[in-house]
């Protein structure tokens, strides 16, 4: 039997990486009109009305349909309406993000769209919060516990090589596995929830095995990517036009006076594992 070689992807999610063709990757693409009665975003920020570009005081809401005489009201360039947008952002963001190592990240990310280059985004904070997700879930179908019983299957133990039945059963062992999101309850607050909570596409690659004396040690890397995009869908949800947050992300994004690009969120992590022929998984 040939032996397998390494590096080797054993899984891909249906979602395939860099989907630019994704509702939540669009820009720019819609008029005040459909803004205003199709989505129903006439409550936007508390500070500005981004459809007139001016500036009230705070004892008057923009989208109050009448305007007390002592409101002043200040005429603003387009740049000077989407910074104070970018600014009331990170402000409300604080309230999904206020606690532990990777609270700082969201503010990061609201920085990289509001430069506006759609480029993909990278934070080794992320990387970190990917590494730890995988080697503390404890769950039965997560994927290093399914990985290892799939390795424990399919190892010629005579040989110490790697049979070809690999492909298969990890397809089918990782296919009902829980990949590594972060929609624990503590994401709400540590700012994993609000940066990437669930993901679009993960590629998980075993890049070495060695196996000798009924032991086998593997290096395993995970490649999980997010959208940070809002699509049609987001925003007609209850849950997520509830909160301001998600009404002026939206129309920094969708709104075709501004426009701004969400951008592809890219988070790798590389863990080693070790297993036996008779071990317990």
């Amino acid at each position: 039997m040939p032996a397998l070689h390494f590096p080797k992807i054993i899984f891909k999610t249906r979602r395939g990486m860099d989907d630019y063709t994704a509702d939540d990757m669009r820009y720019g693409d819609i008029h005040e009109g459909q803004l205003r009665n199709d989505f129903q975003l006439n409550d936007i920020s508390a500070h500005v009305d981004p459809f007139q570009l001016l500036k009230t005081d705070a004892a008057y809401r923009p989208h109050d349909l009448i305007t007390p005489h002592n409101v002043t009201r200040t005429a603003l360039t387009r740049t000077q309406c989407a910074s104070l947008l970018f600014d009331e952002f990170r402000q409300l963001a604080r309230m999904f993000s206020f606690t532990g190592p990777y609270q700082h990240v969201i503010g990061e990310m609201i920085t990289h769209m509001q430069n506006n280059t759609g480029m993909p985004f990278y934070s080794s904070s992320l990387d970190s919060a990917l590494r730890e997700q995988i080697l503390s879930d404890a769950r039965e179908k997560c994927t290093l516990k399914r990985i290892k019983l799939v390795l424990q299957e399919v190892i010629d133990w005579d040989s110490n090589q790697c049979t070809e039945k690999i492909d298969a059963r990890m397809v089918l062992m990782l296919a009902d596995s829980y990949l590594p999101k972060f929609m624990r309850i503590k994401d709400s607050y540590n700012g994993l929830g609000i940066t990437v909570h669930d993901t679009c596409a993960t590629h998980i690659t075993i890049d070495a095995l060695s196996v000798s004396n009924n032991r086998y040690r593997a290096t395993v890397t995970y490649n999980v990517q997010d959208h940070f995009g809002l699509d049609k869908y987001d925003i007609r949800s209850p849950v997520f036009r509830q909160f301001r947050l998600f009404r002026l992300w939206f129309f920094l994004q969708r709104s075709r006076l501004f426009g701004f690009r969400p951008f592809m969120t890219n988070m790798q992590a590389t863990v080693e594992i070790t297993g036996g022929r008779d071990e317990n998984i």
